[in-house]
């Protein structure tokens, strides 16, 4: 699915007239991006970046990039930030997660910046096993189950992730100006599922803290509270829209189908990670 984005003029953010209704921010506490209210629209504003306008049901998106900000930042900003948040507005199912392919299944880990999620997705990519979105995961309710439909076939990753799971020079989008991420693109060692797949699993991710790799299963309410956590949603104030998030999020959690997942952050032991997740989806797959 996707939404067209029509890009205007450059030009430089003007202050706003009014103050934001909610904020995102980074880890340190400076502020990533400010949401505005624009009559019934939207503007998303990313400080010295662009300016994105949604409109009010979310299928069309405006930009305005501020002078001298390159074409690869403003699409790394759309298909990362903007388009999971529109699909949002219109009662898509979007979450900050990244899912791969096991058995014609879609399996899924979640968690906060920086715990792992595309960086474990690389790694089974880059075994066999192919990838079906890096950041923003989109769900359908289809038929009595939920389907997992791809999005761009790329990965964002680190620099260290990059040196300990690519080849050298393998196929990588224009950099970006906001973060030293590097995207890559899909190919014959990093391998990508363009068809939907049923979800089997969600895996929210630990904090590495543990020594080995830790797998328990979440209660439903332990799981609702993390899908909240980790959902795309662009008006957190709009009731109506709210209540049937709560209503479906609802209904998904009662499947028993979520998990929390640790392991060491070290790259010698995402073999054994990979292996150990294999294991728990095809086990809990079989008894179910």
């Amino acid at each position: 699915m996707e939404i067209l984005l029509s890009r205007q003029e450059e030009r430089p953010q003007l202050p706003a007239d009014k103050a934001p209704f909610h904020e995102w921010t980074f880890p340190g506490g400076a502020v990533w991006t400010y949401f505005y209210r624009k009559g019934n629209d939207y503007l998303l504003r990313f400080p010295e970046l662009a300016d994105f306008e949604v409109s009010s049901s979310g299928d069309s998106v405006r930009c305005w990039a501020v002078p001298g900000v390159s074409d690869a930042t403003i699409d790394h900003l759309y298909l990362n930030q903007v388009l999971p948040l529109a699909l949002g507005k219109q009662g898509e199912f979007v979450f900050h997660a990244s899912a791969i392919e096991v058995d014609r299944f879609a399996v899924a880990f979640m968690g906060e910046s920086g715990r792992g999620k595309s960086t474990l997705a690389a790694s089974f990519a880059t075994s066999g096993f192919r990838f079906l979105t890096d950041d923003g995961l989109l769900v359908k309710e289809e038929g009595g189950g939920y389907q997992v439909l791809p999005s761009h076939p790329s990965i964002r990753l680190w620099q260290d992730s990059e040196v300990a799971l690519l080849a050298e020079n393998a196929p990588s989008a224009p950099p970006v100006q906001y973060t030293s991420k590097a995207r890559f693109l899909a190919e014959d060692n990093l391998v990508f599922c363009g068809e939907a797949r049923p979800l089997r699993h969600v895996y929210f991710l630990g904090d590495g803290a543990a020594k080995r790799v830790e797998l328990e299963g979440l209660s439903p309410s332990e799981a609702l509270i993390e899908l909240v956590k980790h959902s795309f949603l662009l008006d957190i104030e709009e009731q109506t829209l709210l209540a049937r998030h709560f209503d479906r999020l609802t209904r998904l959690v009662s499947r028993p189908i979520f998990y929390r997942l640790d392991f060491p952050r070290r790259y010698q032991a995402l073999a054994q990670v990979r292996q150990a997740i294999l294991e728990h989806a095809t086990e809990e797959s079989e008894a179910a």
